[in-house]
This record gives C-alpha cells, sequence and structure tokens, in this order.
C-alpha cells in the first residue's frame, strides 16, 4: 500500500507507476497494489487532474474510478508493506496503526538504491500540490517504484 497525505497526487501515482511496472514484468498477479491517505481532507475525491495528466503522459494507465481513501488499521495488518511519500506521513501513519510494531512503514525512495535499503531512511517524495511540478514527483515516483521491484526480487 502506497500513502500520502491526502491520497490524490502522490500515493495514487504511486500505485498507477507500480501496478504498470508488475503489469510489465507478468507478475501482476502477485501483488495487491493501493494507495491510501494518512487524512481525511480529500477522502472520495478523485485523483487531482495534473498527476492524471503526468501519469498519462507518462503511458501510465490511470484508473478514472479512483477516490482518495483513508488507510486504517485493519490496512495496517491486511498489506506486507506500507510504503510513504515522506517523514510526515510516518508519524500520521503511526497514530494509526500503533508505531509500526511490525516494522511494516517504508519511505518509497528508500528503494532507490535497492542494494543499500535502510529502512525509513531515504529521501521524501516532493509534493507537487505545493511546487506543481508533477513531473519532478513522478521521477522520484518512478525512480522508487523502480527499486522496489528490484528489492523485491524483480
Amino acid at each position: 500500500m502506497f500513502v500520502c497525505h491526502g491520497n490524490i497526487c502522490r500515493s495514487p501515482m504511486a500505485e498507477f507507476v507500480f501496478k504498470k511496472m508488475v503489469a510489465d514484468k507478468g507478475v501482476n498477479d502477485e501483488f495487491y497494489i493501493c494507495s491510501a491517505a494518512t487524512s481525511s481532507e480529500e477522502i472520495g475525491n478523485g485523483v487531482y487532474p495534473p498527476a492524471v495528466y503526468e501519469l498519462k503522459r507518462n503511458s501510465v494507465p490511470v484508473d478514472d474510478n479512483k477516490q482518495a481513501v483513508r488507510v486504517t488499521r485493519d490496512d495496517y495488518q491486511s498489506y506486507d508493506m506500507i510504503i510513504v511519500m515522506e517523514q510526515y506521513n510516518i508519524r500520521n501513519l503511526g497514530a494509526v496503526a500503533g508505531f509500526d510494531p511490525d516494522n511494516k512503514i517504508w519511505k518509497l525512495l528508500d528503494f532507490e538504491n535497492p542494494h543499500a535499503v535502510e529502512q525509513c531512511a531515504g529521501d521524501d517524495i516532493s509534493d507537487p500540490w505545493y511546487h506543481g511540478n508533477f513531473s519532478k514527483t513522478f521521477k522520484e515516483i518512478e525512480r522508487g517504484c523502480k527499486g522496489l521491484l528490484e528489492y523485491l526480487g524483480y
């Protein structure tokens, strides 16, 4: 599960990028990939249009029915990995999940170098909601997802 603050930009971008990568490798049946928010502000809203544009510009399929949802304690129990976009998400997710008793929480850029992974030590994915550069954020997400896939042995 990919997680960011509102689930309308970064985490759905990561969800769709990673789904495409595993489909391209022919291993999508080995994964259940989704995304969620740590906040409730955007619940029910669709993916932010500039994020959709950037994904489509990079030939990444987008589920037009995707709506923001909030991560729950049950989600923490259900997923093997909870991958956040920034340090701020870890703190907020910790309040929901009980502060990661099973060491499931990672930052996406922990995987930027899949041969030297250190949990929750990677850089933050920049937030395009504030800087408006969705291309920059896409490239960061793509690097993290490539590294994650390699880290997982694909």
